[in-house]
C-alpha cells in the first residue's frame, strides 16, 4: 500500500494541474458580456433627400454633440437617397468622428442612405425596413454613366470594410449589369429587408422600435438629448437642393424679364427679387455663399441698368459677367452652379423669344423709351424759344402786378416785372429769358 501511494498522489497533482490550465484558458478565450456603457448620447435625424444643406447640418450637430461630450451619436435614418457628393463628405464626417456612431433605420436607407449607414460604427433596424438600391442616377431618372457606377461601387465596398462587412454585398446594390450569385441576378440592384440584412451582417441588430433600441445600447431615454435642424438650416436643406435650386434661378431670371415687358414694378419683379434672396439666404445659411457673392450679384444688377443709359456695352458685359460669377459662386459646387445657371438661361431665352413675338421688340424697351409722341393736332404745343428778346424793349399793354402782357416788336409776351408794380403804358426792356418765363424792367426815360 504505500508503494502505490506516491503514484496516486502523482496522479491528483497532474488532474489538479489540469483542471487549473482548462480553467485559465476559458477564462482567458471566454467572450466579454459585459454590454457598453455610454455617458451622453444624441439623437440626430437624418431624413428626407440627401443634399449639401443636410451635410451643413450634420457637421453642426456632430460639432455640438462634441461640445457636450458626447460618446455615442445615433443616426435616425429614413431617406430614398440623394446627392452622391453630400454622402461622400457625411461619410468621412462620421469616420473621423471619435464618437460611437448608430444608424438607426426604421423606414429606409436607399442609395446615398445605405452609404452613410455603412459607415457608422453600427447598424440597427427594424421589422419592414429596407436597406440597398444604390444605384446613383442622374437628374432624368437613368442610371448614371458606367464609370461613375464603377467608382461608387468601389466607395460602396470600402464602407462595407469598415465594420467587415461582405463587400459584394455593397457592390450587388450598385451594379445592375453583374449577377451575384446567391444575392441577386443580372438587370436588378439588391435591396434587404431587416432580417436578410441581418443574415448577410449588414444589419448588427433587429429591434421592434426606438425603446428597444435604447435598451439594447443601454441608453436611459430621459437623458437622450436630440438635435434638430434649426429653421433656417431647414431652409438652406430646401434651397440647396440642385432641383430647387435650378426652379429658384429659373423664376428669378424669367422673372426679370417678364417685369421688362410689363408696365410699372409688379409682381414679377416682386417674384423675381424673392427667388434671388432664397437662394442666396440658403446657400449662406448651408456656408457656401458669403456676402462677396451677394455683393458681386448686386453689383451686376445695377452695371445692367447702368448699361441701358451709357452706350458701349462693355459696363453690360461686366455687369453680365458679375452676376454670373456671383451665382455660381454662391452655389456648393461649381459644375452644380453653372449646370442650374444653364438650364435658368436657355429657359429665360425661350420665354423672352415667346414674349418677343408676342409683343414685338418695342415691348421689351418700353420701360426706357418715351413712347407717346406729343402732337399738335391733339392739342400739345411746343413752347416758343423766346430768347432773341432779350436787351429788346417794348411797352406794357396791361399793369403787371407783377404778372402781365406787354408789346415787343408788335407781338403780345406774357411778361413779369423785376421789381413792382408798372403801370400801362409804360415803356420796358426785356432784361432776362428762362424757357417761356420774360422779365422786364422799366425803362428809365432820357432827359
Amino acid at each position: 500500500m504505500s508503494s502505490t501511494w506516491p503514484t496516486v498522489r502523482r496522479v491528483r497533482l497532474l488532474i489538479s494541474l489540469l483542471c487549473l490550465m482548462m480553467g485559465m484558458t476559458m477564462f482567458v478565450t471566454a467572450p466579454a458580456t459585459t454590454a457598453q456603457s455610454y455617458q451622453k448620447a444624441v439623437w440626430i435625424p437624418v431624413d428626407n433627400t440627401i443634399e449639401r444643406g443636410l451635410e451643413s447640418f450634420l457637421r453642426r450637430a456632430f460639432a455640438d454633440a462634441e461640445k457636450m461630450q458626447a460618446d455615442l451619436v445615433i443616426l435616425h435614418i429614413n431617406t430614398p437617397g440623394g446627392e452622391v457628393g453630400a454622402a461622400e463628405n457625411i461619410g468621412q464626417l462620421i469616420r473621423q468622428s471619435p464618437m460611437h456612431t448608430v444608424a438607426y433605420i426604421d423606414n429606409q436607407a436607399f442609395s446615398a442612405g445605405t452609404y452613410i449607414a455603412l459607415n457608422a460604427n453600427e447598424i440597427v433596424m427594424t421589422p419592414g425596413s429596407t436597406i440597398g438600391a444604390a444605384t446613383p442616377i442622374d437628374m432624368a431618372g437613368n442610371a448614371a454613366d458606367i464609370k461613375f457606377i464603377s467608382g461608387w461601387s468601389e466607395q460602396m465596398k470600402a464602407a462595407a470594410k469598415l465594420n467587415n462587412r461582405n463587400p459584394d454585398v455593397a457592390r450587388a446594390m450598385v451594379e445592375i449589369e453583374n449577377e451575384f450569385p446567391g444575392l441577386k441576378p443580372k438587370g436588378t440592384v439588391l435591396s434587404l429587408d431587416a432580417h436578410r440584412a441581418k443574415e448577410l451582417g449588414y444589419a448588427d441588430q433587429v429591434v421592434t422600435g426606438k425603446d428597444q433600441l435604447l435598451a439594447h445600447l443601454g441608453v436611459n431615454a430621459d437623458s437622450l438629448e436630440a438635435i434638430e435642424p434649426t429653421g433656417g438650416e431647414k431652409v438652406a436643406r430646401w434651397v440647396t437642393s440642385p432641383v430647387v435650386m435650378s426652379l429658384l434661378l429659373v423664376v428669378g431670371l424669367v422673372g426679370i424679364v417678364v417685369e421688362l415687358f410689363a408696365p410699372g414694378f409688379g409682381v414679377a419683379g416682386t417674384i423675381s427679387l424673392v427667388s434671388f434672396g432664397l437662394y442666396f439666404f440658403g446657400h449662406y445659411l448651408a456656408g457656401f455663399a458669403n456676402w462677396l457673392h451677394i455683393g458681386l450679384f448686386v453689383i451686376g444688377i445695377l452695371l445692367m441698368i447702368l448699361e441701358i443709359f451709357l452706350p458701349g456695352g462693355i459696363v453690360g458685359a461686366i455687369g453680365f459677367i458679375s452676376i454670373v460669377t456671383g451665382l455660381v459662386m454662391a452655389a456648393y459646387d461649381t459644375k452644380q452652379g453653372l449646370a442650374s445657371l444653364g438650364v435658368a438661361a436657355l429657359i429665360t431665352a425661350i420665354v423672352t423669344f415667346l414674349l418677343i413675338k408676342r409683343y414685338g421688340i418695342k415691348g421689351l424697351f418700353s420701360k426706357f423709351i418715351l413712347g407717346d409722341a406729343q402732337r399738335n393736332e391733339e392739342g400739345y404745343v411746343a413752347p416758343r424759344d423766346q430768347r432773341e428778346l432779350l436787351g429788346k424793349t417794348g411797352i406794357t399793354l396791361t399793369p403787371l402786378r407783377p404778372a402781365g402782357v406787354v408789346k415787343v416788336e408788335g407781338n403780345r409776351v406774357d411778361a413779369v416785372s423785376v421789381g413792382g408794380f408798372i403801370a400801362a403804358g409804360t415803356t420796358v426792356a426785356v432784361v432776362q429769358v428762362e424757357g417761356t418765363r420774360v422779365v422786364v424792367a422799366e425803362q428809365e426815360q432820357k432827359e
